[in-house]
């Protein structure tokens, strides 16, 4: 245990001597933070909505099935009270929910004026903004076509409401993105990096015959990484709630420890890249263009999935940031509990026991 914990301290030692090791750990994640609060936008398409129709009468019907039938959304539930809309938007599933008041054609016949209510889900304030823009357009499309038809013009007045992000702050989108952006690169970049070192050197045959087994050089070698990823974590946590107003609705115990798994799958999947490159640049290349550009574009940081042609939807099913920035926005932003993030979570620790298996697999091959 003493050399072990020998082992551990040295590449601690390692790591703090390297400039350049210092500033991907902890240059860049501030920057990227900083840099993806300014540029960030999206847009909207085959979006799943709700609605909640307390008249059911032939004009919400044509309303309905005119938003529906649009490319931009695609109707995933019929809600029967207020009470179910605070409870899907939890699920992540539903981005809107779109509520006719009672008597709806009654008042529009009567009065010439009805009322919908569109609520958005404002976790991602870009999207949320674009998605009740458009529901608006579609109904005063309804509206102008059927007062070509009637002599007298009628009125229907959409009423906004954004929930979880009510004045549409980017910074609900970009901090969880970044976030899992960040720690899936400098956490598999460097860890593949480390033991790819070891390789090219021909350090690692030395090792291999010291007195330490395999497993626990490549635990020595990882357990750094874990601490230093952590600690970016809580970074960008500290600095998305001080700077740009991040909250953290949700269990602090829960984020991190789910941070700490995210930290972990991170790890493991950059332990099997290194049984795969034989060099630092081989390690590098693949880290970055593996990883860095399906994060971004695959796992909804950026473009939501739903726009995606379908071979990239599920190419996105297999994209662990797409889980954990799930499972952010769920905690930080709506405030839920284990019990909305448990499918996602089960999801992390099964990638990472496979990304565990195969690298223990191509290890002992490469030791044969």
């Amino acid at each position: 245990m003493k050399q072990f914990l020998g082992f551990i301290k040295k590449e601690f030692y390692h790591i703090f001597r390297d400039p350049r090791t210092l500033l991907v750990l902890f240059g860049i994640p501030v920057a990227q933070l900083l840099i993806f609060g300014y540029v960030v936008t999206t847009e909207v398409k085959n979006i799943s909505v709700a609605i909640l129709d307390r008249s059911k009468d032939d004009v919400t019907r044509e309303i309905t099935q005119k938003i529906i039938e649009s490319d931009y959304f695609t109707l995933t539930q019929n809600l029967q009270s207020d009470t179910q809309i605070e409870e899907v938007f939890k699920t992540g599933n539903i981005k809107e929910v779109i509520v006719f008041e009672p008597n709806f054609a009654q008042k529009l016949g009567r009065d010439g004026t009805a009322q919908i209510q569109l609520i958005a889900d404002a976790s991602d304030a870009n999207t949320a903004n674009l998605i009740v823009n458009y529901t608006s357009a579609i109904i005063s499309d309804y509206v102008q076509k059927q007062n070509k038809l009637q002599l007298m013009p009628m009125q229907i007045k959409p009423e906004v409401r954004m929930v979880f992000n009510e004045s549409l702050q980017s910074v609900y989108m970009f901090v969880p993105g970044t976030m899992a952006l960040i720690l899936m690169l400098v956490s598999a970049m460097m860890t593949s990096i480390s033991i790819a070192r070891e390789k090219e050197l021909g350090t690692m045959e030395i090792l291999l015959v010291s007195p330490l087994k395999p497993a626990q050089i490549i635990i020595g070698k990882v357990i750094p990484y874990v601490a230093l990823a952590f600690i970016n974590a809580v970074t960008i946590i500290v600095l998305g709630n001080l700077i740009f107003g991040m909250p953290v609705n949700g269990s602090l115990t829960l984020l991190l420890a789910e941070s700490l798994l995210f930290i972990s799958l991170a790890l493991s999947l950059g332990i099997l890249i290194s049984t795969i490159a034989k060099t630092q640049q081989v390690a590098m290349f693949i880290s970055l263009f593996a990883l860095m550009l399906p994060t971004i574009m695959l796992s909804g940081f950026i473009f939501p999935i739903e726009n995606m042609p379908v071979v990239l939807q599920m190419i996105s099913h297999i994209m662990p940031p797409k889980y954990f920035i799930i499972i952010i926005k769920n905690i930080m932003i709506k405030g839920t509990g284990f019990g909305f993030v448990w499918k996602e979570t089960l999801v992390l620790i099964a990638m990472m026991m496979v990304f565990i298996l195969l690298s223990v697999k191509k290890f002992k091959i490469r030791l044969q």
